[in-house]
């Protein structure tokens, strides 16, 4: 008897969605399985073999340098601490390295993801609300780093089969997460920053429990290698657009008397950098940690010619302050503070952004990535987003979803699209892209 048309369909699509599940179930089973890696984890990374962690972090940039994370271990917000693992393909001396994997384990609470009270408000008035988030704590393990956006967390081998190397990622995630019950429960196991072709490498991880959330982009301005220099930049600028920053930004703060500088040692005025990176800390939506006083010095160390602070000053005061990095072709400008009651009438959050492109410039680097936030004006300066996104997992759904939306932004509009560059390099920017 002929089968019909319909019911042959109905077969066809029935047989494909259970060799989709059988697929599923495989590579499930495959990844809560061991993977045939061999691993060196540590809560000190003078614990582990420094040359085999070099080998792997001379790829991946200056964030996963051994120099960079041994500075940091000794300055690490109070409530945060690291682990690291190497991960290894056989053993003796004809093991080859797979990955280097830098994580950190944070306690935060509720009361983080809110803005922070007054010190003069009463604490009878205090919200309830307020007064559950004091006490509703998570334990989060996260590969990567709170103190930096991009993908920081892990180094891979040249050439390594990418479904190998997660698998060995995930398996140290496990293992860490398994010898922490000792200290308490790990709440929440966060992947963190990844952007292309990391996502796409790491998609396989849902079979795992894991689950994608793309946060708010990052924003990256490209340099073109004809600006030798910022007013290079100024020049490649639309008139309307540069008419706009010499109106609003430079003549206000100029009128006002401020001046911009380099800042070539930090320690003389390490409590101004503090006090103003506090000041825009505690108004912050999420705060994950607090940085130690000492933790700038630290990272000028560190950092060597590869580090850039410009400043904002008026009458000798600090008003403003931006952190430059350079990470191999890319200089990431992360650390900002500036005065509020300053900033209230006068542009300095938009002039240290500037004073990033004469930073990122001066260090030779090709990219500046601003990160997330403030969208809008790092798209005026002509930087583009680029996607960002998180792996997550968590054993209980309803706080899964509460901490995802705390900690990653998940509401977070679009960057607006602006090109304010002359014509000829709107064009050349659109064709290359």
């Amino acid at each position: 008897m002929k089968i019909p048309a319909a019911l042959q369909s109905l077969q066809s699509v029935t047989s494909a969605v259970t060799n989709a599940l059988k697929e599923r179930q495989k590579e499930r089973k495959r990844l809560r399985g061991p993977a045939d890696l061999y691993y060196a984890i540590a809560d000190s990374i003078s614990m582990l073999d420094g040359a085999s962690w070099q080998e792997l972090a001379a790829q991946s940039g200056f964030f996963m340098s051994l120099e960079y994370l041994a500075a940091l271990e000794q300055v690490l917000p109070l409530n945060l601490s690291a682990r690291y693992a190497l991960i290894f393909d056989g053993t003796g001396a004809d093991r080859l390295l797979v990955a280097a994997v830098y994580m950190q384990i944070a306690d935060i609470s509720l009361a983080q993801a809110r803005p922070e009270k007054s010190a003069d408000i009463d604490k009878k008035w205090t919200l309830p609300l307020d007064q559950l988030a004091q006490h509703a704590k998570q334990r989060i393990l996260s590969c990567g780093n709170f103190l930096t956006f991009g993908q920081h967390g892990i180094a891979f081998a040249k050439d390594v089969d990418p479904k190998l190397a997660w698998h060995g990622v995930v398996e140290v995630l496990y293992r860490v997460r398994q010898a922490e019950k000792l200290a308490g429960k790990t709440h929440f196991v966060m992947i963190k920053d990844l952007h292309d072709p990391y996502i796409d490498q790491a998609a396989h991880l849902e079979n795992l429990s894991y689950r994608y959330v793309e946060t708010e982009p990052n924003m990256v301005l490209e340099l073109s290698p004809s600006w030798k220099n910022y007013d290079d930049y100024l020049a490649s600028l639309a008139s309307k657009y540069r008419s706009n920053i010499r109106n609003a930004i430079f003549k206000p703060l100029d009128e006002a008397g401020c001046s911009i500088e380099r800042l070539d040692d930090l320690s003389p005025v390490l409590n101004d950098i503090f006090a103003l990176y506090k000041a825009v800390q505690v108004n912050a939506n999420f705060r994950p940690f607090e940085l130690l006083p000492e933790y700038f010095p630290v990272l000028q160390a560190a950092a060597g010619d590869k580090f850039r602070c410009s400043i904002i000053k008026r009458d000798g005061r600090l008003l403003g302050f931006l952190i430059s990095v350079a990470d191999g072709e890319t200089a990431i400008a992360y650390h900002i503070g500036f005065d509020r009651t300053a900033a209230e009438e006068l542009p300095i959050y938009l002039r240290l952004l500037h004073a990033g492109i004469a930073d990122a410039i001066d260090l030779g680097c090709k990219r500046i990535s601003y990160g997330r936030t403030a969208l809008e004006p790092k798209a005026a300066l002509g930087a583009k987003p680029q996607t960002f996104g998180v792996f997550v997992r968590h054993r209980q759904p309803v706080l899964n979803k509460l901490m995802k939306r705390l900690l990653l932004g998940i509401e977070h509009e679009d960057a607006p699209d602006r090109n304010p560059f002359k014509k000829e390099k709107a064009a050349k920017a659109e064709t290359s892209s």
